[in-house]
């Protein structure tokens, strides 16, 4: 699908959470977060990490150098769950 619209002059970026799947497809340009599958934008209620991730996939469709470049962005899982539940209770807390 990536190609198809790159073929018409819009750029692309894929958000992805499979870097095998990724670098075997090579898609135009990615950007990889190292969560669990259907998790690409992190946990529930972490709009800062959801915030990020969009941000980063904006500007590496702006700054990629080369087709196929993937850019890995530096949270892991752990960090963004533990974060999302920091988040979650002080939520509670407040209603």
């Amino acid at each position: 699908m990536q190609r198809a619209i790159e073929h018409r002059g819009i750029p692309t970026v894929s958000v992805t959470v499979a870097l095998d799947i990724t670098e075997h497809s090579k898609p135009p340009r990615a950007v990889f977060v190292p969560f669990m599958m259907g998790h690409h934008f992190g946990v529930p209620y972490h709009r800062e990490l959801q915030r990020q991730i969009i941000l980063e996939a904006l500007d590496h469709l702006v700054k990629a150098e080369w087709s196929g470049e993937v850019r890995f962005l530096p949270i892991t899982w752990a960090q963004a769950r533990r974060e999302g539940k920091a988040i979650e209770e002080a939520a509670g807390r407040m209603t």
